[in-house]
């Protein structure tokens, strides 16, 4: 029994020894600063944030592609005599006008063909006439009944057999000038030349598949691009009321952009992409753009006169879609799920979920659960949406 109760009491003193510590810890729970008197977790920091306050303001509504840009006109010269090459009037990369002589033949060839044509005529010439003067005679003669009409029909069939010739005569001097005239080429076009691929010295042929030179119009110029199936409505409703503006902005260039008009929309959409292909028309007298070259294309087919528009960092995505946290008049957020319109830039428009005036969380969201409080930051090297 001694045993019995020294081991009772070692016990009920080791109970006691446990029990101090968890009764400190709970007394220094009750004594932190910060927790709630009713059994809270400890109140936060407000959570820094920058805002802007979404505002409605006309925004026009645009399409934004990529283009390529091509010559207004493109014609490969070629050659349609064959010769020897003289002459190369310019240098690679000149700008031409139209009729300029940029090559030169040999001419002889061609010369003593057309000399050759001409002695034909008029050897033909000379015995239509000698036809028809026998034919005169011999209608005397056999008006007097010293020729017979046999020797007349002969003559006449003489007479107009030479008339043929002489017709064919007067085809074979033109077609002689004509390919003489061809042995001067001279440019179809204004533009701006390519690469010269023959030099003088060479023999050229007629029709080669390869071209003496490649000449482009490059004033005006075509832009070249396709807008999605889904906007083909909006562009033929728009481009049947009024001209619609396109814009093309070469990579890394910072002038203004350049502006022309839509000139042509396909007749078919590739079924392959889902898109149509479009053309615009730019004058280009700066030339700034250039053939092969990719643009940035941006078609302004009207302008949204209410558009409801945040800075597009205001709007976060989750698994129940976009949304944007509120901010309260207790200067506490609230999430909001929205849908977007559109993105226009460095905004968005808001098609529901928003009204004109709340003020919206730009920065910080990462920070923020719904009701959590907020202090308004200074946005560093940004501006609030007016």
């Amino acid at each position: 029994m001694p045993n019995v109760a020294r081991l009772s009491g070692a016990l009920i003193l080791l109970i006691s020894t446990l029990l101090l510590p968890g009764c400190s810890g709970s007394e220094a729970v009750q004594s932190t600063p910060g927790v709630s008197g009713r059994g809270g977790g400890p109140q936060s920091a407000p959570v820094p944030v920058t805002t802007a306050v979404a505002a409605q303001k006309p925004v026009p509504i645009v399409i934004n592609v990529i283009g390529s840009a091509e010559a207004f006109q493109t014609v490969s010269v070629r050659s349609q005599v064959t010769g020897e090459l003289r002459t190369v009037t310019f240098k690679e990369g000149d700008d031409v006008q139209k009729g300029q002589v940029l090559f030169e033949l040999d001419r002889r060839p061609l010369e003593a063909a057309l000399q050759q044509a001409e002695a034909v005529l008029a050897r033909d010439l000379a015995q239509s006439a000698n036809a028809r003067a026998q034919a005169t005679r011999y209608e005397d003669l056999a008006g007097r009944g010293i020729a017979t009409r046999e020797q007349v029909d002969q003559t006449r069939t003489a007479v107009a057999a030479l008339e043929a010739t002489i017709g064919a005569d007067r085809a074979a001097v033109e077609n002689a000038k004509i390919q003489l005239q061809y042995a001067t080429i001279v440019s179809p076009l204004s533009g701006r030349t390519g690469a010269s691929m023959v030099h003088a010295g060479n023999l050229v042929r007629a029709n080669d598949t390869t071209p003496l030179v490649v000449i482009n119009q490059i004033t005006p110029m075509n832009v070249t691009f396709a807008v999605p199936e889904s906007r083909l409505a909006e562009v033929k409703r728009y481009l049947a009321q009024r001209t619609l503006t396109v814009e093309a902005q070469p990579p890394n260039d910072p002038e203004a952009t350049s502006r022309g008009r839509i000139s042509f929309v396909d007749n078919q959409v590739d079924p392959s992409t889902g898109t149509i292909r479009l053309k615009g028309t730019f004058a280009n007298e700066n030339r700034r753009l250039w053939p092969g070259q990719y643009v940035n294309v941006k078609v302004t087919l009207t302008t949204d006169p209410t558009a409801l528009v945040v800075p597009t960092p205001a709007v976060q995505t989750g698994q129940q879609g976009d949304y944007v946290f509120v901010v309260k008049s207790d200067q506490t957020v609230e999430l909001r799920n929205i849908k977007i319109a559109r993105t226009e830039g460095a905004e968005t428009v808001i098609g529901q979920g928003l009204s004109a005036g709340e003020t919206v969380v730009t920065d910080g969201q990462l920070r923020l659960v719904p009701g959590s409080r907020i202090s308004v930051k200074p946005a560093v090297g940004a501006q609030t949406t007016p």
